[in-house]
């Protein structure tokens, strides 16, 4: 099939479903991804001819993507902080909002320090695989519950050529961390059950849950208990960021202030809602 055909189908198949500047885009990393055209050239190679094995799965790919399912679980691959990441049903799609957790956490560590990282709740590995490649001085660890989502963090610290030290632990029922840390980070379950509604299909069929959601009762489960293990294992000045519920920033504070923390920073996201907290010990 030459690859005008294709697209003719790919967005006619498409246009019910999502919008075409959407569509567009989808279609640009997909046959960049498998035929190693930019746009350019697809533009200026319409009867590019397809051969079977990348037809086959540029229609797989057609199939999933009128399912719903995210693009970045079809390739396996995202880009997070400039760098790339594998990516797979086990652990959540990196956002551009924890990036700007990633850049906060940066501009507030001197590079040339050595100094102890913790990442909690881990995931793909995003966030401690970003701050490894822009601190080559810091020793950090990366904690998850999910043996499968540890998997892919360790590959994409070998895929992007960094040490990090990976824990497979319960946070909710672990009373010890193996050492002290100058940073501790969590981007923990903060959406509510109330809030499903609110979210993309696309994110509620196919994304980890256990790294989603939290119960309406308790929604600063995580927080408490994380909050109260940097108490005891926070070097002298040591700080801990979190990536929070939008609408739950100013309980977020109080309850840091409960246990004790100062100098407690809420900060905006790009979209104007409040997304993380720094704090101190």
């Amino acid at each position: 099939m030459q690859l005008l055909e294709f697209k003719n189908i790919f967005f006619k198949e498409l246009s019910d479903v999502y919008p075409q500047t959407e569509i567009q885009s989808f279609f640009n990393i997909l046959i960049e991804f498998k035929l190693n055209l930019s746009r350019i050239e697809v533009a200026l190679q319409p009867d590019f001819n397809i051969d079977k094995n990348e037809l086959d799965f540029l229609q797989k790919a057609l199939l999933n993507l009128k399912k719903q399912i995210p693009i970045q679980y079809i390739i396996g691959e995202t880009e997070f902080y400039g760098l790339p990441f594998i990516v797979n049903k086990n652990v959540l799609i990196p956002r551009p909002e924890t990036e700007e957790l990633v850049s906060w956490i940066l501009t507030s560590t001197p590079l040339s320090d050595q100094i102890k990282i913790l990442d909690i709740g881990t995931g793909s590995g995003c966030i401690p695989i970003s701050l490894a490649k822009n601190l080559p001085n810091a020793e950090i660890y990366a904690l998850d519950i999910s043996k499968e989502a540890l998997k892919i963090a360790k590959k994409n610290a070998l895929k992007n050529n960094v040490t990090i030290h990976f824990i497979e632990a319960d946070i909710l029922t672990l009373n010890e961390l193996p050492q002290y840390f100058d940073i501790i980070i969590s981007n923990p379950p903060y959406v509510r059950e109330l809030e499903k509604e609110q979210m993309h299909q696309n994110v509620l069929a196919n994304e980890p849950h256990l790294a989603l959601f939290v119960e309406n009762e308790n929604p600063l489960l995580f927080y408490d208990k994380i909050a109260e293990l940097a108490k005891k294992y926070l070097t002298k000045n040591g700080k801990l960021f979190f990536e929070i519920n939008q609408y739950l920033g100013n309980e977020t504070i109080e309850l840091l202030q409960s246990k004790g923390f100062k100098n407690i920073q809420l900060k905006k996201d790009i979209f104007e809602v409040d997304r993380m907290v720094k704090a101190t010990i």
